[in-house]
């Protein structure tokens, strides 16, 4: 025998019955699909042939469990399989392995939607902040905060505290640094931080507004939680970081650190995983995923601009943003990549009110007046949002 020592009866004691769920869609014919979802389920799991298992508990509760399988169109099908909490054992570095791991290597399978059971997000802190917390903090009660981004790479420290002077003296609520920005020689982190921070404090101080700095603090994981520290003792009024290069659960172990500043994702690397019909959809990757790490906003590319996602993908991901999800409070979606002052009346009537309107390089093509074209931002958001109350 296999097995011999295996105790079913203590197996059975420790196990819950609590399982989460998660939503595949499979491609190809019903059979195949079937096939696919049973694989599935013992990939994710035991990855072990299941005859070869000892019959029981282990076959029953730890091996995925096929709780509907449907037609979605002539191509697809919808499976939905629920895991023993257990077996996600209180990590979330395991609970994403088991959504995805194996199966991320296989073929015509993606991620269409989670839905962890209460007891896994009870043990995940998720945002701090949300919505109702970045709003308070820049105290924009109503329309949707103006976002830019320090950019080009290759300007000095002192040149993008320059342009984030004249962005806070313009209107503008949140600047971050471009994501490209870390710690190169020719703005180290440590004097950009300190000089963007200080310009905008400057101004707020000026001006009475409160905008505020958000830096890039993407860097290797053992100089990570330093920068974010380190950040916030030089002034920083939020934290920029890309979970695709510094991993999921250094934002999770981020927003679990209580720093008092509001967390905004960034979603380079990682999107590959969404643009193909396999993979994890836009919706869990840039929505969800993000909610769940501890993301108090979430940066995705926005249709119409440089980058191939569609209106409904967005959409999906703005909903994913702010539906209901335990007690986690909903997070700001930011739609961004090539948008201008024109794309602006359409973005508010497609997502309302509750996101961020983040307009890079765009802001410059304007005029020459960098000031002028962010109070023009300015009015074009107010105006649209008038035009929509």
């Amino acid at each position: 025998m296999f097995f011999e020592d295996f105790d079913p009866i203590r197996l059975e004691n420790q196990l819950s019955g609590n399982r989460f769920r998660v939503i595949y869609r499979l491609s190809g014919d019903e059979a195949a699909a079937r096939n696919r979802a049973a694989d599935i389920c013992a990939e994710q799991t035991v990855e072990f042939p299941v005859h070869l298992l000892p019959s029981g508990v282990i076959r029953e509760k730890i091996v995925g469990c096929i709780e509907q399988f449907e037609r979605q169109n002539e191509t697809s099908w919808l499976a939905t399989i629920s895991y023993a909490d257990e077996i996600a054992a209180g990590e979330f570095t395991q609970f994403l392995n088991i959504i995805f791991g194996n199966i991320s290597i296989k073929q015509e399978i993606q991620v269409v939607a989670i839905q962890p059971s209460r007891e896994i997000l009870e043990g995940l802190s998720g945002p701090r902040f949300g919505i109702a917390g970045i709003r308070q903090l820049v105290y924009i009660p109503k329309r949707p905060p103006l976002f830019t981004a320090l950019k080009p790479m290759g300007l000095s420290a002192q040149n993008l505290a320059h342009l984030a002077e004249q962005f806070a003296e313009g209107g503008i609520d949140i600047i971050k640094d471009d994501h490209g920005l870390s710690d190169q020689c020719f703005a180290p982190f440590e004097e950009r931080v300190s000089r963007c921070a200080d310009a905008v404090r400057k101004v707020n101080t000026r001006t009475g507004r409160k905008t505020i700095y958000v830096p890039n603090i993407t860097s290797p994981i053992d100089l990570f939680f330093d920068r974010a520290v380190r950040a916030k003792e030089l002034g920083a009024g939020g934290l920029m970081v890309t979970p695709g290069l510094v991993g999921w659960d250094a934002l999770r172990r981020l927003a679990q650190m209580q720093l008092g500043l509001p967390i905004i994702a960034h979603p380079a690397f990682i999107g590959s995983y969404a643009i193909n019909p396999q993979g994890i959809s836009c919706r869990v990757l840039f929505g969800t995923l993000m909610r769940l790490a501890g993301a108090d906003a979430t940066i995705f590319p926005n249709y119409g601009g440089r980058f191939p996602l569609s209106q409904e993908d967005c959409r999906e991901i703005v909903t994913a943003s702010r539906e209901k999800l335990g007690t986690m409070p909903a997070i700001f979606p930011c739609p961004a990549g090539g948008m201008e002052l024109k794309n602006i009346r359409g973005m508010v009537q497609n997502y309302g009110n509750d996101m961020l309107v983040l307009i890079g390089s765009g802001l410059f093509s304007h005029s020459e007046n960098l000031i002028e074209n962010c109070r023009t931002f300015l009015e074009e958001i107010e105006q649209s949002c008038s035009s929509t109350d």
